[in-house]
């Protein structure tokens, strides 16, 4: 490791997009944690991602920042001065060296000028644009396919950081732990197997539609007697309660009422949890629970798929894969035309599985 980075004592980790993305750079932050024990480590988040603050132990502290580079439905309003007082942020704290996590398709030259201008020293990102001296140490990634967990130990690999393990890093609060223990152990009472969905996703060209939905929890309800507990954030409410009106038996919605904690220490619990691809997939990854994912062909799933954690991926092919689309002009074939008796096998799959390892412990 280049002895200017052996000295770094306040290190700040930039990764802007989604919570889900957080997470699958917790294995490289482990790295880094690992590599440099004394050091001060900083994440820079989106509100989403800030969530992981307090339940990562590799992380002192998080910070907010909505970057307007981040936010491709245009809702920030242009406005200089609060990228200024952002800068102003950084430069007060003093950080020494940054490294920015990006996804393959994302730049991170704005972010590594947010950096140049608050006075950071060292920068360590992965760029193909000519970084000039944004950029201490540009790192170029290797020209296969890799998932995102691949790419973040990667490139703090590019630091002579070896890896210190590759699982997702989340720990939910231990009263979390207990209250949802409880919660779900009263569903299972009578040996069925409990059923997390999450149906949000803040993409609508990855969400499932919400009448597929009814179906599939119906099914999974009926052919495998399981219950059923629908998570969301405050926002999905309503797309819950449309959801469960379609349905013959509603289940039990904890949707907008669980921090990140809570809903961690839920999905550990749960026998399998289903969603769309969004950012709880990859929570639920984190706490080992096994995973159906109806991933929409918008991206790669080789890239994205639930880490470390036994998953089934779903989805019907189609002449218009990979689109990267927000909103897909198509209605969403590649996500609609996948059978349900297909996702209830999964989830049985799943449920068999995990049991016969629980067993076997």
């Amino acid at each position: 490791m280049d002895a200017r980075w052996q000295a770094a004592r306040n290190v700040l980790v930039v990764r802007l997009d989604n919570l889900g993305d957080v997470l699958l750079a917790t294995p490289a932050i482990h790295a880094l944690r690992r590599a440099l024990p004394s050091a001060r480590i900083t994440l820079l988040a989106s509100p989403a991602g800030a969530q992981v603050a307090g339940l990562n132990p590799d992380l002192d502290d998080v910070i907010v920042y909505r970057a307007p580079w981040m936010d491709p439905d245009r809702i920030l309003p242009r406005d200089p001065a609060r990228e200024a007082s952002v800068v102003a942020l950084l430069r007060r704290r003093g950080f020494d060296a940054a490294i920015i996590f990006t996804s393959y398709h994302e730049s991170s030259l704005p972010a590594a000028y947010l950096c140049y201008l608050a006075g950071v020293s060292l920068c360590h990102a992965a760029s193909i644009d000519g970084p000039g001296s944004l950029l201490t140490s540009r790192h170029r990634h290797p020209d296969r396919p890799m998932h995102e967990v691949e790419r973040g130990l990667d490139l703090v690999g590019g630091l002579g950081i070896e890896p210190s393990g590759t699982d997702l890093v989340l720990h939910p609060r231990a009263e979390d732990c207990q209250a949802m223990r409880e919660l779900v152990r009263a569903l299972r009472s009578d040996g069925r197997p409990v059923v997390a969905i999450h149906p949000g996703c803040t993409c609508a060209s990855r969400a499932y539609p919400p009448e597929l939905f009814a179906e599939v929890a119906d099914a999974v309800q009926e052919k495998l007697g399981a219950q059923i507990v629908w998570t969301g954030s405050p926002d999905e409410q309503e797309l819950v309660r449309q959801i469960q009106a379609r349905m013959k038996r509603h289940g039990l919605s904890l949707a907008g009422q669980t921090t990140l904690s809570q809903l961690a220490a839920l999905l550990a619990e749960c026998d399998v949890a289903i969603s769309s691809n969004t950012g709880p997939m990859h929570v639920a990854a984190a706490m080992k629970t096994p995973v159906v994912t109806l991933f929409a062909l918008t991206n790669p799933p080789h890239e994205w798929h639930p880490w470390g954690v036994p998953y089934r991926l779903l989805n019907h092919p189609v002449d218009c894969a990979i689109c990267y689309q927000r909103v897909c002009p198509f209605n969403q074939e590649c996500l609609r035309r996948v059978p349900i008796d297909t996702i209830v096998e999964a989830v049985a799959e799943l449920v068999d599985e995990r049991r016969r390892v629980e067993e076997g412990r």
